[in-house]
């Protein structure tokens, strides 16, 4: 126990990217949030030795494995972060939930609705803190939409457009590399989860769809492509909201392109991912001369800003939204009470994406219900 309160040793699979930002948000986080329990970063694992024992010296951790069944079962970590492979995260979860330990698991939750149903159940049985990492949802300006619409202050919803488009793939003659294969690295299982979570954040669950998913660049320098670069999807929420999502890796010039278009009865909503500080609104209100869509710049006044910054304007980053999510996380663990976005929406979204490549193959609309 630290003298300003109770400890938690976390232990991380993966050192990668998202290894390295969920290592820097829990050696943060105790100091921008008053959470309860302060982070102590115990041990960090690997695919080797050597990178483990880089990782571990880079971040700041006390010891370092290329086992992850050594890290979830070790005493002094009382918590895991998964931010390995999604082929990994259902063996890791559970032997984690056989130990009574939370779990936080980058998305998309698992390979297959199965397996995310899986770990859901295992993690019900363990009665302990589970959370999936969805960080764009965190932003101050998209939870401040959310608060915007569970209010009715742009009405009754009537459409939804959300986007998720990168061009990180958008040159042609850009060879192959493991992005390329396996559906896990296409934009359905790499981009898509984000913009339906965004969807079932901001509308609702997503009940029926049709997609059309495309492999745009079929080869790359001589070797076949196996996924997907661009998906369309129409949707159908539960609340009866219609809408779209397109989803891609080859949209020329976008490089974060976490964006949505959210119109109601009283008013709409925009927001733009590469200007993430920013959320425009139209309230119809007022003379018609005088209406029109205003830019409200985040600030301490919006949710989750002002342990970052004290300035309107200032801004937070993509680093601060990773904070956010491992506040949200001790949070869950302190209290015992769930934080949104948990398993279950790590197994709604991996439905909606299995749902989305049947529908594609039948050329038909689906059920996500059967998924």
């Amino acid at each position: 126990m630290s003298e300003n309160g109770p400890e938690i040793g976390i232990g991380i699979v993966g050192g990668g990217y998202m290894g390295k930002a969920h290592a820097a948000a829990f050696a943060s986080v105790a100091t921008l949030f008053d959470t309860t329990l302060r982070p102590r970063l115990e041990m960090v694992c690997a695919t080797s030795t050597a990178s483990a024992e880089r990782y571990r010296a880079a971040y700041g951790f006390a010891r370092a494995t290329d086992d992850w069944r050594v890290l979830v079962e070790d005493p002094k970590v009382e918590a895991i972060v998964i931010a390995s492979p999604q082929e990994t995260h259902k063996d890791i979860a559970l032997a984690a939930f056989a130990l009574g330990k939370p779990v936080l698991c980058e998305k998309p939750l698992a390979e297959t609705p199965d397996d995310a149903r899986a770990m859901v159940e295992a993690a019900e049985a363990a009665g302990v803190a589970n959370a999936i990492g969805f960080n764009y949802m965190r932003t101050p300006a998209t939870q401040f939409a959310r608060k915007l619409i569970a209010e009715g202050r742009i009405g009754d919803v009537t459409s939804f457009r959300g986007e998720m488009t990168e061009d990180f793939y958008a040159d042609p003659d850009a060879p192959a590399s493991w992005r390329t294969s396996g559906d896990a690295n296409g934009c359905m299982g790499d981009l898509a989860p984000h913009p339906i979570n965004c969807a079932h954040a901001l509308i609702g669950p997503i009940t029926r769809l049709h997609a059309v998913v495309e492999t745009v660049h079929a080869e790359r320098g001589g070797v076949a492509v196996t996924n997907d670069d661009q998906a369309h999807l129409q949707v159908e929420f539960e609340n009866g909201v219609s809408g779209s999502i397109f989803v891609s890796r080859i949209a020329t010039g976008r490089k974060m392109g976490y964006a949505y278009d959210i119109y109601g009865t009283k008013g709409a909503i925009r927001f733009d991912g590469e200007d993430q500080n920013a959320l425009w609104l139209y309230l119809a209100e007022g003379p018609e001369a005088e209406r029109g869509f205003r830019k409200i710049l985040t600030g301490p006044e919006h949710p989750d800003y002002l342990p970052f910054c004290q300035g309107p304007g200032h801004g937070t980053g993509y680093q601060d939204q990773i904070i956010i999510e491992a506040k949200d996380f001790l949070n869950a663990v302190a209290s015992g009470t769930a934080v949104w976005p948990t398993f279950e929406e790590g197994l709604a979204v991996n439905k909606v994406v299995a749902a989305c490549l049947a529908s594609s193959r039948m050329g038909a609309w689906v059920s996500v219900a059967d998924f």
